[in-house]
């Protein structure tokens, strides 16, 4: 069997601020697999990506992108992150944003190139010259992916990124996201988007919040194995879910 390309072991992370906790998550991810991460709002999904990319060190257990540790420099070229509530300069235009970014990643001819296929398959072509600033929400979203994908990613974590985007822009993004996958890139979408979770997810992972001793909540991430799902998923599974032997899966779901 192949190493996951995603591996999330026993972390736990105490609520800091406007970061919920996270308990005990797991979570196995293998090239090419699109799992969606669903649950409450307060319930640490949030968190857990961040914690996934890098961004936030958690108390306990670890994260590896390939077998690197997360946070490392390599593992952030391996690693592309949305978060939910994205911010890029705002005199920036969108090709700038996504020039700033393409230098981690190619120099010279080359980034033009990397830019240009960006704006493209992102749909952001159109208002390629505008200011980031300016964006709608839908822009901003899309433009969130785009840089999320520059270079050559193995692991693709989007948090709300295709919530708030109209019909024509989720499938739009949709699909991207699919063509990324069916080249071996691992996708994590945390979303409150039934639409978009249907359209993509062949495993939905459920976190809740489960009551403990101390003054915060602790929260639980269903992973991939019987054992997870039994320790950590709800009792019954939320509307557009069944329950599985191992995980709750889409009622879309084979």
């Amino acid at each position: 069997m192949n190493a996951p390309v995603l591996l999330v072991s026993g972390v736990r992370r105490r609520r800091r601020g406007a970061a919920a906790a996270v308990g005990d998550a797991s979570l196995e991810l293998a090239a090419g697999e699109v799992a969606a991460l669903v649950g409450p709002p307060g319930s640490g999904k949030t968190t857990l990506l961040a914690i996934a990319a890098g961004r936030l060190a958690p108390d306990a257990g670890s994260v590896t992108v390939a077998g690197v540790a997360t946070g490392t420099r390599a593992a952030r070229a391996l690693l592309g992150y949305a978060p939910e509530a994205p911010v890029f300069p705002p005199t920036l235009s969108v090709r700038d944003v996504l020039a700033y970014f393409a230098r981690f990643h190619v120099v010279g001819v080359a980034r033009r190139g990397l830019v240009a296929a960006a704006l493209e398959r992102s749909g952001l072509a159109g208002v390629a010259e505008r200011r980031a600033a300016g964006l709608p929400l839908p822009l901003v979203r899309r433009l969130a992916l785009a840089q999320a994908v520059l270079g050559h990613r193995r692991v693709l974590l989007l948090d709300e990124t295709l919530s708030g985007v109209d019909a024509g822009g989720r499938r739009a993004m949709c699909e991207r996201v699919r063509e990324l996958a069916a080249s071996g890139v691992a996708v994590v979408l945390a979303s409150s988007d039934l639409a978009a979770v249907e359209q993509l997810a062949a495993r939905v992972l459920v976190m809740r919040t489960a009551a403990s001793s101390g003054r915060h909540p602790r929260r639980r991430c269903a992973g991939a194995g019987a054992r997870d799902s039994a320790r950590c998923a709800p009792a019954a599974p939320p509307p557009g879910f069944r329950l599985t032997p191992t995980v709750f899966r889409p009622t879309w779901a084979s």
